[in-house]
């Protein structure tokens, strides 16, 4: 270890390594400009290559003590989703966001249920499980990737929408089959399947009225600080409660920033919460990519690789079954499912609570499965996200070149 190896206080290892990491992201941001690459997969590659599964330069012990900047990170990264869930715009594409998120969600949690039951000929509670996680996508990379290019137009409001409701059809399906598993074997009271879904509406609610607080707090005359100040204090409020019922802050944090927009906030506050979190974005990914454990990659074996594949064609084919039900154009059919292949965060969660449920063996498998399969999905999601942005043509058109008969017109 680079920093770990010099004898100074634990504040000054803390501050070595923040800045060590924000210089290993200041490079990668330019690597990644000049070989247009998305941002955060060169951030999570950067990631692994400076974490103790590579070069090891940054104290684990100190990493293992960072979660608030991934909360942190989700937060923003929440709220700033949760203007695409105003009302308005859910007019506009409710019906096809409701049917896609439906479709796209428990068409792959079907298809990795019925492989793993037929094809490998494993238990029907472990099928299940693993079925119902496998809805979950991880929205940072998606999101991120989106506000790196600037991309607009339809097609990204379908997308930030579908992703943003994922979660909670997810959490949904995972309890629901995590009753028929309870039922069977009667290893899990009820209180622990209900509570979580409990918090998480305790804290939707919380999120809701904070949005509308903050809305009528920025409608006020002030300075910009002072609403910047404001929208931190209520994300931290929120992230703290959801860390201390230990839940994930991301529905509360997109109902929040659902709300702000709804009851006429300030859209200046989204762009000076952009101006403010390029910093944190870079050490969530980073410290995501430190925190991959690569010997995890063979433990999953062929399993694992089905799971990685087959959700992907479940999320593919149920976006596009749920787009061509809709009457969306070519573009929103072909490429939306290629935005959802990251998982990571809730999946994680699911994964530990279903290691509780299977006995032993099972339990583990489960989770190297998730584990294992999040670090492909890391590496590989924003590089999906971006090709279907792409493909669906939402990324700005560089502005074409003058011709130069033209330009001697103009310069005349």
């Amino acid at each position: 270890m680079f920093v770990s190896t010099l004898s100074l206080t634990e504040p000054a290892l803390v501050l070595l390594s923040l800045g060590l990491l924000l210089l290993v992201a200041y490079v990668c941001m330019r690597l990644a400009s000049r070989l247009h690459l998305p941002a955060a997969t060169a951030y999570i590659l950067a990631g692994v290559a400076v974490g103790p599964c590579a070069l090891n330069l940054v104290p684990q012990a100190l990493t293992l003590h960072m979660d608030f900047i991934t909360d942190l990170a989700l937060a923003c990264i929440a709220f700033g989703a949760g203007r695409y869930l105003r009302p308005s715009s859910l007019k506009e594409t409710g019906r096809s966001v409701i049917w896609i998120t439906l479709l796209e969600a428990l068409l792959a949690a079907a298809a990795v249920s019925l492989c793993m039951l037929f094809v490998f000929h494993l238990p029907l509670y472990f099928s299940l499980l693993l079925g119902a996680i496998g809805c979950a996508t991880a929205p940072a990379s998606t999101l991120m990737t989106i506000r790196q290019y600037k991309a607009k137009g339809r097609f990204v409001d379908l997308l930030v929408q579908v992703v943003a409701m994922d979660d909670a059809v997810a959490l949904l399906a995972f309890s629901a089959c995590a009753a028929l598993v309870q039922a069977g074997q009667g290893s899990l009271q009820p209180s622990e399947l209900l509570l979580p879904l409990l918090y998480n509406l305790l804290v939707l609610v919380g999120g809701l009225l904070l949005g509308l607080g903050l809305a009528k707090l920025c409608s006020v005359r002030g300075a910009k600080e002072q609403q910047l100040l404001a929208l931190l204090a209520c994300l931290l409020l929120l992230c703290g409660l959801c860390g201390a019922l230990e839940i994930s802050p991301l529905l509360a944090c997109m109902g929040m920033g659902a709300s702000y927009s709804a009851f006429g906030g300030k859209k200046s506050l989204y762009k000076q919460l952009n101006g403010f979190t390029p910093p944190i974005l870079a050490l969530f990914f980073l410290l995501s990519g430190m925190g991959l454990d690569l010997e995890l990659l063979p433990s999953a074996g062929l399993v694992g690789i089905a799971y990685f594949l087959v959700r992907i064609l479940g999320k593919m084919a149920g976006a596009a079954l749920g787009a061509a039900l809709c009457k969306e154009p070519a573009p929103v059919r072909r490429c939306l499912g290629l935005g959802l292949v990251p998982q990571a965060g809730v999946s994680i969660g699911l994964a530990v609570l279903g290691q509780r449920m299977l006995p032993g063996e099972s339990g583990a498998m489960l989770s190297a499965i998730i584990l294992s399969s999040a670090v492909l999905y890391e590496l590989l999601g924003p590089l999906s996200a971006k090709l279907s942005l792409r493909l669906s043509g939402s990324l700005p058109q560089p502005k074409a070149a003058i011709a130069p008969a033209e330009a001697v017109a103009h310069q005349a």
